[in-house]
């Protein structure tokens, strides 16, 4: 087994967790050979909403197509590799299967290993693609249209969650808020591109504290809130202020996301804070990170936003983590649409099936 002192590890990485289909090449787990993401969003517009049985089929269509881009870009065959990391899960079964398969099918032919990766590990990972120089510990926020974490990154893979989601997580109240003031999927850019031409205060929409749990997230009352305004307009005959409902209902959001990760930066002494995810591209809310952390002093990173959405080669900085801690997972690897992120290395490896902790 290769460790990172004896030479390089270039993997190959594969994710297919939802909608995008995305291969890469990575090497050290800090820089991107190549980065191939074939996305789905045109067709999946039509439905206002990510379809699962079409993303699994357009995963089928793409993947092989990706990865051999991926190589080919890279000027690399898939035996120059060194390993193939893949996301397992969380994220929809059908389209999990389609990459995790094909990763078993591609490490089996050519005798690699395989490294199966935790999506929110990926995430997480990416911030060191954009910063190459980072190092844990630091505090992260993963908001995505699955998920809303707050994430205590102690060292490479081991996390302790500080908060989480309670129902709807952040990028999936955005869509459903999307959708009810008729904009189009996927409901973060629209609601962005929306709010940036209302009032941020013209609404005061409600905004949860969770007893004995004060990092955990809850958006349903939120979601609701807006819902019931919408009615109330139609009911009362009054035009819908679009744009100052996005406005304020984004920055009810935010405010949440950013009042939490400045309160848990200060309690645990985090110097570095990191915002990831999908939701991460919004630009009020990285906006309001940056200035929330320069007032406090703290260092603010986030991902730029081909790596904020769902992409490879943040699998690929993942699984180079976990290769070189000795990491592997067998042929038994399957999809696991919600596989937990542990608060420690061991715990979080013994739910991939067929995964080895070193």
């Amino acid at each position: 087994m290769k460790t990172a002192e004896e030479s390089s590890v270039t993997l190959l990485a594969i994710e297919s967790s939802c909608d995008e289909t995305a291969a890469a090449v990575v090497r050290d787990g800090r820089r991107i050979l190549s980065d191939i993401i074939y996305s789905q969003i045109k067709t999946h517009t039509l439905y206002g909403g990510v379809v699962p049985e079409i993303a699994s089929r357009q995963h089928v269509e793409k993947i092989s197509i990706c990865v051999r881009r991926a190589l080919d870009e890279a000027g690399l065959s898939l035996a120059d590799m060194d390993g193939v990391a893949v996301t397992c899960g969380p994220g929809l079964v059908g389209a999990l299967l389609v990459g995790v398969s094909f990763a078993k099918a591609a490490a089996y032919s050519v005798g690699l290993p395989l490294i199966g990766v935790h999506h929110i590990d990926g995430h997480i990972s990416a911030l060191y693609l954009e910063k190459p120089e980072l190092q844990p510990p630091f505090l992260c926020l993963v908001a995505s249209g699955g998920h809303s974490h707050l994430v205590l990154v102690r060292d490479y893979g081991i996390y302790e969650i500080l908060g989480q989601t309670r129902d709807d997580a952040a990028g999936e109240a955005f869509d459903k808020v999307a959708r009810a003031l008729g904009l189009p999927y996927p409901g973060g850019p629209s609601i962005d591109r929306a709010a940036a031409e209302g009032d941020p205060h013209a609404y005061d929409f409600p905004q949860a504290k969770i007893d004995g749990a004060s990092y955990d997230f809850s958006f349903s009352g939120l979601k609701s809130a807006v819902l019931n305004e919408l009615n109330r307009c139609q009911m009362s005959g009054e035009s819908v202020r679009t744009a100052d409902i996005a406005a304020s209902f984004q920055r009810a959001v935010v405010e949440v996301l950013v009042e939490h990760l400045t309160r848990a930066a200060e309690e645990f002494g985090m110097k570095t804070v990191a915002i990831a995810g999908g939701v991460a591209s919004n630009s009020c809310l990285r906006r309001t990170a940056e200035e929330a952390c320069g007032e406090r002093g703290l260092t603010f990173i986030c991902p730029g936003p081909r790596l904020c959405t769902d992409n490879a080669a943040m699998i690929g900085s993942a699984g180079y983590y976990a290769y070189i801690r000795g990491v592997r997972s067998d042929l038994s690897l399957n999809a696991q649409p919600n596989l937990p992120l542990g608060t420690r290395e061991r715990r979080y490896h013994a739910n991939l099936k067929g995964g080895v902790s070193a």
